[in-house]
C-alpha cells in the first residue's frame, strides 16, 4: 500500500480512485466526490478534510432542518389563524409561504451500524485475569495429514509446517493490540493458533482464568446456516422473531433486508452479518481478522467508536491503518518467521522501520531481556507457574460465536514407567513471610467477607437453577449458568488467598 501511493505520488496524469481506505485516500487525492442521498458533492482536499466540511454541513444542515421545521409549523398556525379571522389576502400571503418551505425536505439521517454494548444473550461478561494470552517459545503453523499409501506399511507420521516462532508475547486485559505484518508471515495462523482453531505445534500457550473469546475470521467463504439472515441468527441461537429482528436491526438488516438469502448478500452484508452473530454471546476477549474487509467507511467508523470504548480485550489482524492508529495502544509485529511485540502505534512503528528497527533486533534484545541472552529451547516450559491454563490447544471456539475457555492449573506430568518414584521431587514451596497481627487481622476480615458474599451469591443462584420459570427462559438460564461460573471462580480465589493469610498468621 505504501509502495503504491509513493508510485501514484510520482506520477503525471488524472487519477480517479474509489476506495474505502482513508489513510490511502489521504495520501493521494487532492479532491472528493461524494455520492449520497442520490446526489454527488465534490469536496476540496484530502479525505480527513473532506470529513471535516462534510461533519460542518451535516450541522448546518440539521440546524436549517429544525428551523424550517419551525417555520412552516408558524406559517401553518398563521394560514388557520387568518382564515378562521377570514382575511383571505393574508391567508393566501403564508399560504404561498408555507409552498415555498415545503419542497425542502430534511435531509434523511444515514444508517449507521450500532455495535452492541452487551451480548444478546447473557449481558456483559465476566472479568478476566489480568493475564489474558501468554505465549512463550510457541511456534504456530500447520499439520498435514499423510496421504493414505495403497501398499501395506506403517502409518506415515504427519508433516509440520511452522509458520512462525513466537519467542515472548503477552496480552493482558483490556489491551487493545494490533498484529500487523506482510501478507503470508503468518498473522492469521498466530490468531487462528490463541483461539484454538489449530493446535500449536510447540511451546507454551496460556489462556488466562475466566477468557471468554469470539472470533471472527478473515476467511469467511464457509456456508453460514440457514436460507435468510433471519434463518441464519435463528439456526446460532433460539430467539423469538422480534428480538432477533430487533438485533439484526443493529446491523442495518432492517425490513425485507431479513429475509434476503445468504447466497446472495454481498460482501459488505456478509461482514455486518457475520458482526451479528459475534455478538449474540457475552465475550471478554475479541479476536478480529480483518474485520473492516468489504465494509464501508461509515461502517469503519462505527466500529472503531465500538473497539475505542468497549471493555473487551481486543487482538486485531489488519491492514487499515486508521483503525491501528485510532484503536490500537501496541502491535505484535510477524515478520521474517517470528513474532514480538513492538509498544507503540501504527506511525510509531512505521517510523521505528525507517529508522532501522528490524523484528530479528528485536527478538534479540527481547532474549536479552528475558533469558540473558540465551535462547529459550523451544518447548521448554518457563519456571514461575502458568497463567491459568497450559494446553497444547486452548478450546475451539466456533469462528463467530463465543467460547468459554475457563482456567485451569497446569498439573506436574506423571513420572514414565521408568522412573523411581523416589527420584521425583515434591516442589520445594517457598517460605510465607508473617504478617504483623494489625495486618493479619485486617485481611482477613476483608477475605471472610469476600467469602461470605460470594456464598450468599451461589446459594442465590443456585435456587434460580431450580425455578421452572428459569429453566424455560433459554437466556435467563445461560445468565444464570454463566454467573454461577463466575461465582466459583471467585470462590477458588478466596479459598487460595485464605489459605495464604493462614499460612502467614503471626
Amino acid at each position: 500500500m505504501e509502495w503504491l501511493e509513493e508510485h501514484l505520488g510520482r506520477r503525471h496524469g488524472c487519477l480517479i480512485v474509489a476506495s474505502h481506505d482513508r489513510a490511502f485516500l489521504d495520501a493521494t487525492v487532492t479532491r472528493i466526490w461524494e455520492l449520497r442521498d442520490r446526489q454527488l458533492t465534490p469536496f476540496r482536499g484530502s479525505y480527513s478534510a473532506y470529513a471535516r466540511q462534510r461533519e460542518e454541513r451535516d450541522i448546518r444542515a440539521t440546524e436549517d432542518a429544525e428551523d424550517r421545521a419551525g417555520a412552516i409549523a408558524r406559517e401553518r398556525e398563521l394560514v388557520q389563524l387568518y382564515r378562521h379571522q377570514r382575511k383571505h389576502a393574508k391567508m393566501h400571503e403564508h399560504e404561498a409561504r408555507l409552498e415555498a418551505l415545503q419542497p425542502l425536505e430534511k435531509r434523511h439521517a444515514d444508517a449507521r451500524l450500532k455495535l452492541p454494548t452487551e451480548a444478546l444473550a447473557g449481558g456483559g461478561p465476566a472479568r478476566s485475569y489480568e493475564s489474558v494470552v501468554r505465549a512463550e517459545g510457541l511456534v504456530v503453523g500447520y499439520v498435514a495429514a499423510p496421504s493414505p499409501s495403497p501398499a501395506p506399511s506403517p502409518a506415515p507420521a504427519p508433516t509440520q509446517t511452522a509458520v512462525a516462532r513466537v519467542p515472548w508475547l503477552e496480552l493482558r486485559r483490556g489491551d487493545r493490540i494490533g498484529i500487523v505484518g506482510p501478507n503470508g508471515a503468518g498473522k492469521t495462523t498466530l490468531l487462528r493458533t490463541i483461539g484454538g482453531d489449530l493446535p500449536p505445534l510447540d511451546g507454551a500457550l496460556d489462556i488466562g482464568r475466566n477468557v471468554q473469546l469470539s472470533y471472527l475470521a478473515q476467511l469467511r467463504d464457509a456456508p453460514i446456516p440457514g436460507a435468510t439472515v433471519l434463518d441464519a441468527l435463528l439456526d446460532e441461537m433460539p430467539l423469538t422473531a422480534a428480538a432477533a429482528r430487533s438485533h439484526l436491526a443493529r446491523f442495518l438488516f432492517r425490513g425485507d433486508d431479513v429475509f434476503k438469502e445468504v447466497s446472495a448478500l454481498s460482501g459488505g452484508e456478509r461482514s455486518r452479518l457475520e458482526l451479528a452473530l459475534l455478538f449474540l454471546l457475552p465475550a471478554n476477549l475479541l479476536l478480529l481478522d480483518e474485520p473492516t474487509n468489504h465494509l464501508d467507511i461509515p461502517a469503519r467508523e462505527a466500529l472503531e467508536a465500538f473497539m475505542a470504548t468497549t471493555d473487551a480485550t481486543l487482538l486485531v489482524v489488519s491492514h487499515d491503518r486508521r483503525l491501528l492508529e485510532k484503536v490500537c495502544n501496541s502491535l505484535w509485529v510477524v515478520d521474517a518467521g517470528l513474532a514480538v511485540p513492538f509498544d507503540g502505534g501504527y506511525r510509531a512503528w512505521r517510523a521505528a522501520v525507517a529508522g532501522g528497527w528490524t523484528v530479528k533486533a528485536a527478538a534479540e534484545k527481547e532474549a536479552v531481556r528475558l533469558h540473558g541472552g540465551r535462547q529459550r529451547e523451544t518447548g521448554a516450559r518457563r519456571p514461575g507457574g502458568a497463567v491459568g491454563t497450559s494446553s497444547p490447544k486452548p478450546a475451539a471456539p466456533s469462528h463467530r460465536r463465543g467460547a468459554s475457555s475457563p482456567g485451569r492449573d497446569s498439573a506436574a506430568s506423571p513420572p514414565t514407567s521408568g522412573t523411581p518414584a523416589a527420584s521425583v521431587q515434591a516442589p520445594v514451596r517457598a517460605k510465607v513471610k508473617k504478617l504483623s497481627k494489625d495486618a493479619y487481622r485486617r485481611r482477613k476480615v476483608q477475605i471472610d467477607e469476600e467469602m461470605a458474599r460470594l456464598y450468599d451469591r451461589k446459594r442465590a443462584l443456585e435456587s434460580a437453577l431450580l425455578d421452572p420459570g428459569v429453566h424455560g427462559n433459554f437466556l435467563e438460564l445461560r445468565r444464570v449458568s454463566g454467573d454461577l461460573a463466575v461465582v466459583n471462580e471467585a470462590l477458588t480465589v478466596a479459598e487460595e488467598a485464605w489459605l495464604e493469610i493462614e499460612e502467614a498468621a503471626p
